[in-house]
């Protein structure tokens, strides 16, 4: 293939993933917004699927109403679990998922640490557990909230989306007290099918299709990595998933490799959720749960694996 007919294919290829909302290079205003919403449907219950999980544990663990979130005539309580009785001379571990409420194995991974982890793990530190920061996108299956703003840009100070501020006034209280903070993800089939397009037309710029990695990978803050901690993690999850391979530019999703499965973004830079603890040890995880390699049973069992792994690699130190 000549260059021209290589501009021509990618051409082609951007057309074709082009946003059915909105116009090309104009960023979407409120009509954009209300077709958009239009558009969101409902495909599973937060109370159902979340709320009585929680309930369930609420013998063993203190369980945070920590704030509510209301759009429209849906309304969410937002909870969170905590190890009993925490005490001053042990560190302090958060572990959140379904900051992105599609990405499933984060917010049922959370709880299944807790179901099967947590009395263990409270003998050795103060654990608080939010399995689903974004109720609202859980239920619709997406990545943004109910404004089309994604949570996971916006842990920043005002934040414009309501999830996120709630998150980070939840865990404001022990600021410098945290030393771990594990954050559940996935990266799916449906980033490049549907939300990065949808972020491209949103904002009015150009879709550039990407890789997805085929495997479990990890994301370090690029200003202090951990490199030894993130491949604890990854020796850990490799005996239940896939380790996700570089690309042929040596990197994963479009940035390069700090080591095997391990990328790096500046988290506070970015509004990440990762930065709302200063914890030095933190990392988030990215399972790959549309492989032909994985089922829902070893994403969450993946995800689990890696808190306990990144757990018992600070706390043993």
């Amino acid at each position: 293939m000549n260059i021209l007919q290589s501009a021509s294919s990618l051409t082609t290829m951007r057309q074709a993933h082009f946003y059915p909302i909105g116009a090309p290079h104009q960023a979407w205003g409120a009509t954009e917004l209300h077709a958009w919403r239009s558009q969101q449907m409902r495909h599973r219950s937060y109370a159902d699927e979340v709320l009585n999980v929680i309930d369930s544990l609420r013998s063993q663990v203190d369980v945070l109403h920590y704030g509510d979130i209301v759009y429209g005539a849906d309304a969410y309580p937002l909870l969170a679990l905590r190890s009993l009785q925490w005490q001053a001379d042990l560190p302090h571990v958060l572990i959140t998922g379904g900051v992105h409420g599609y990405e499933t194995s984060g917010v049922h991974g959370a709880l299944h640490f807790v179901q099967e982890h947590g009395a263990t793990y409270a003998q050795r530190c103060n654990w608080l557990v939010v399995p689903c920061v974004s109720p609202w996108g859980y239920e619709r299956i997406h990545r943004w909230n109910f404004d089309a703003i994604d949570p996971n840009r916006s842990f920043r100070d005002p934040s414009p989306a309501a999830e996120a501020a709630a998150l980070m006034r939840l865990v404001a209280p022990w600021r410098g007290q945290w030393l771990i903070h594990i954050d559940l993800h996935e990266t799916t089939d449906t980033d490049e099918t549907e939300f990065r397009p949808a972020l491209a037309a949103r904002d009015g710029t150009t879709y550039i299709p990407c890789q997805i990695p085929d495997g479990f990978y990890l994301v370090a803050d690029s200003e202090r990595p951990q490199l030894a901690f993130q491949q604890a993690i990854l020796r850990a999850v490799a005996q239940i998933t896939p380790i996700a391979p570089a690309d042929a530019q040596g990197q994963l999703i479009g940035s390069p490799v700090l080591a095997q499965g391990v990328i790096g973004y500046p988290v506070a830079q970015l509004g990440l959720c990762t930065s709302i603890t200063q914890a030095p040890y933190t990392t988030i995880t990215e399972v790959y749960p549309d492989s032909p390699r994985a089922t829902p049973h070893t994403c969450l069992i993946a995800q689990t694996t890696a808190v306990c792994a990144a757990l018992d690699e600070v706390l043993d130190a």
